[in-house]
């Protein structure tokens, strides 16, 4: 007889002696039968039991677990066959918590504050309606990110458990979703460390002078400028041939930068040396990031309103559009941003969460970091137009100064009467100076002086701005070089990605941590170990991204491999909780365990609104990559960004990726319906066992209750033969 069979045993025993049982809801004390009796009964019954627990053991490892009963709002105490299954584990696994709330907070915040996507947000800004679109980003916030932050959050605090075993308890039938999460958490994981690596380049070419993006070197044993450089601005040259040495086609292979490599190894040595002490450390380093990066964003604003054109910039922002409202791609594209934004879906808040008690009102939480989200996006963007339009205005001014310079020469030359000659003074307002002049000629006169003028107009020249990596660098760091004191602001930039980049990074790899370690003893029994080999990973994979068709293939991954999957995962954690488990069940748990109330407008969201709203996301992001699937190019012979059409084969490549990605879903759903077929032919009962050791039947509401039943049916039948024995 094992040893949990034999504590079984005696727990049975003293039950049935005092009357009372300790497993389910049956009770014994209402039997007229004398002591031997009981025993007998005792006997047969707990190797009923003990059968049933043994079969769980094998393969679960039980945790408590909180149930509300009949009247929805009292904890379902711990069921004595999860402390019997832990005795007889080899070692016990205790899952370290936060130092504090603020370091979960701040971690939390640090994950969302992701460079890509505060780069990218002012390019939707300015380009979907300004203002307007900020509002339409607000409501998508708490019509979205709120209900599916809070469902993440708080599945992960409610379990204590990753993606992987947290979203096969609240649903066996999609239990292939943590699989399908950590996957893309991966493919995010490379694609954000890349930048971390771009940046740190930047980082140490910004302590020469002068900087290698703001001229064009000379060529060897000349003073002139490389012709290829003159042909483009130095900031492109500098980032297509200087720093990635880019193909001008995806399937051109190549070796990797060697320039690359060093930046490459510090990145992944500062992410594995922030990790490997675990949340204490972790918690610190985030806390430091964080705060040094609004300290900085802070700075620069307040910085930034002292330059030339700001104003013209923070007008941009303000105006709105009012057409956009009725745009369907605005509103798409505000769901796609928060998404992304607050990182749901990776089952990286869900891993962070898992490490806060239970009884922490993860709803305040949730506010607090919405708004600081959004907070930060608003400073974030001030300060991006600020700058912007201080560009615009620098350039414009040039334009009017380089038409002075020609009107003068061609004045010289006697092309152009001498009433055509500029006024001389410039200097002071080259664009209002020059068009009023401009505007005070004679028709004739302004006429053949406007034939050979080049168009300058800050509207337009402020309309250039790029999205993504090319706006970090390329536009922006082209623009700190006007600024007077660059030579330091370069370096503070720098310092500002690279901290926004790292605490992204790694509260991205808690999903790919905690998922891990969960799942097998050797990640947890060596947590450095298993952090050094995880790091190494990162950084063979990232040799891949250092080729020269590198960059096309991280734009890829932000573009179209993480876009369509990060919205389906959404739709199934929200159809999980909301149907599968039930989310009025979901949140009388959640109350009970927090012990406040939580307010019913989540379940109307959960089950109603926030489906529809993620199926249409769903279909316009299927629409919108249906397209043929084109991708950002150098071209070396005109010196140029331009489309490029991916070959078929690469079309089939991301097919697949794509397929590989979402493959655990299925496969796991088909597997478990496969099961169930072949134990029901054979008149057999499905043993649905959740990861917290309590037998659980296809997904429902009422999986507890037939388990109880079935006992309780056993229990009577062992009492009704065994008078007759």
């Amino acid at each position: 007889m094992s040893r949990t069979a034999s504590k079984l045993h005696e727990d049975y025993s003293k039950s049935f002696t005092l009357g009372s049982s300790v497993y389910g809801p049956w009770s014994l004390s209402s039997l007229s039968v004398d002591s031997q009796e009981l025993e007998v009964r005792a006997a047969q019954v707990y190797t009923w039991e003990a059968g049933i627990l043994e079969s769980k053991n094998r393969t679960i490892q039980p945790k408590p677990v909180l149930q509300a009963d009949a009247s929805g709002i009292v904890k379902r105490s711990i069921i004595k066959d999860a402390q019997e299954t832990t005795e007889k584990l080899s070692e016990v696994f205790v899952r370290p918590h936060w130092s504090n709330k603020v370091e979960y907070i701040i971690a939390q915040v640090g994950y969302s504050l992701k460079p890509l996507h505060l780069w990218h947000f002012p390019f939707l800004w300015l380009h979907h309606g300004n203002g307007i679109f900020f509002i339409i980003y607000i409501l998508m916030m708490f019509l979205i990110g709120v209900p599916l932050l809070f469902l993440e959050m708080a599945t992960g605090q409610k379990l204590q458990q990753g993606p992987i075993v947290a979203w096969k308890a609240t649903s066996i039938w999609i239990g292939g979703l943590g699989y399908s999460s950590f996957m893309l958490c991966f493919l995010a994981s490379l694609c954000m460390n890349m930048i971390n690596v771009w940046t740190l380049f930047y980082l140490s070419q910004s302590f020469q002078y002068p900087r290698p993006w703001e001229q064009c070197p000379l060529v060897m044993n000349s003073s002139e400028f490389d012709p290829e450089c003159a042909r483009m601005t130095p900031s492109m040259y500098f980032w297509y041939l200087l720093t990635l040495k880019a193909s001008d086609k995806i399937d051109i292979d190549g070796l990797p930068h060697i320039s690359l490599i060093l930046p490459l190894s510090v990145a992944c040595f500062l992410l594995g040396a922030s990790m490997c002490n675990g949340l204490k450390l972790l918690g610190k380093v985030m806390n430091l990031l964080v705060i040094l990066s609004y300290l900085i964003i802070f700075f620069f604003f307040i910085w930034t309103l002292l330059l030339e054109g700001v104003t013209f910039g923070l007008q941009n922002m303000v105006v709105g559009k009012v057409s956009t409202v009725f745009n369907v791609t605005v509103w798409w594209e505000a769901g796609n941003q928060v998404l992304y934004a607050l990182g749901l879906g990776f089952g990286s808040v869900v891993s962070m969460s898992s490490h806060i008690p239970q009884t922490n009102n993860c709803l305040k939480d949730v506010i607090i970091v919405v708004l600081l989200n959004i907070f930060t996006l608003l400073l974030y963007t001030a300060f991006v137009f600020s700058v912007m339009g201080f560009w615009a205005t620098i350039i414009t001014h040039r334009c009017f100064e380089k038409n002075a310079e020609l009107l003068m020469d061609l004045v010289t030359r006697g092309k152009l009467p001498p009433e055509a000659k500029p006024p001389p003074n410039l200097n002071e307002n080259p664009m209002d100076i020059f068009t009023s002049w401009l505007h005070r000629l004679s028709e004739p006169t302004r006429t053949r002086v406007l034939s050979h003028l080049t168009e300058c107009s800050r509207e337009k020249q402020f309309l250039k701005i790029k999205e993504g990596s090319r706006f970090a660098f390329q536009v922006f760091i082209e623009t700190m070089s006007f600024i007077p004191g660059h030579v330091h602001l370069s370096i503070v930039f720098f310092v500002l990605l690279l901290c926004l980049g790292l605490s992204s990074m790694m509260g991205t790899m808690q999903g790919l941590i905690v998922p891990l370690q969960d799942s097998f003893a050797f990640s947890r029994n060596h947590p450095k170990l298993f952090i050094g080999l995880l790091t190494m990973v990162m950084f063979l994979f990232g040799i891949f991204f250092i080729r020269p068709s590198g960059l096309y293939y991280v734009r890829l991954l932000i573009n179209f491999w993480i876009p369509i999957p990060v919205v389906i995962f959404t739709v199934l954690e929200d159809v999980a909780v909301a149907w599968l488990y039930g989310s009025r069940r979901f949140l009388q748990e959640f109350a009970c365990m927090c012990d406040s109330p939580i307010s019913p407008i989540y379940h109307w969201l959960w089950t109603w609104l926030m489906p529809v709203l993620l199926l249409i996301q769903f279909v316009i992001t299927v629409i919108q990559r249906s397209t043929p699937i084109t991708y950002i190019a150098w071209d070396p012979k005109t010196s140029e960004e331009k489309l490029q059409e991916l070959p078929p084969f690469w079309k089939t490549l991301q097919s697949l990726v794509l397929f590989l990605i979402i493959s655990p879903i299925p496969t796991h759903f088909v597997h478990l319906l496969a099961r169930k077929i072949f134990c029901s032919s054979k008149n057999q009962v499905m043993p649905w066992t959740s990861p917290e050791g309590l037998s659980q039947s296809a997904p429902g509401d009422e999986s507890v209750k037939e388990e109880e039943a079935s006992g309780a049916e056993a229990v009577k039948e062992e009492s009704t033969v065994l008078p007759d024995s």
